[in-house]
């Protein structure tokens, strides 16, 4: 069961994909070097947007565990984790939490797909 409302998560998916949408996010899947902060520096020229100050808001105003169910529903989503491994995803996100919780997700372009497919392992369906 999961503790975040269903129609919150709803939301986020679709702000992240009118997010992505508005205009083609070029977000490599590795840094260059490490000194490249790469989801920074894609982020950067974005956060006057009001879509993303939207995601943001609603992330920032989730509870930190509901903030670490939502990264390991991207997880989970991604395959990095199956559905019986939930308590481990749950367990590494809340290790690996911090106040960038809203930008992390949205540096993912695969974000909307990732926690539908992830909801429908609950389901959940958005449609």
């Amino acid at each position: 069961m999961l503790n975040t409302n269903s129609e919150t998560l709803c939301r986020l998916i679709q702000l992240a994909r009118e997010f992505h949408a508005k205009e083609a996010v070029s977000i490599p899947e590795k840094p260059i070097s490490p000194a490249d902060d790469w989801a920074r520096q894609v982020l950067a020229d974005h956060l006057g947007d009001t879509t993303f100050q939207e995601f943001e808001s609603i992330i920032n105003d989730l509870e930190p565990d509901q903030q670490q169910e939502v990264v390991a529903l991207l997880w989970l989503g991604r395959g990095d984790f199956d559905r019986e491994e939930w308590d481990a995803a749950l367990a590494e996100a809340a290790d690996s939490w911090n106040s960038h919780t809203a930008r992390y997700l949205i540096a993912h372009p695969l974000l909307p797909d990732y926690l539908s497919e992830a909801l429908d392992q609950f389901d959940i369906n958005c449609e």
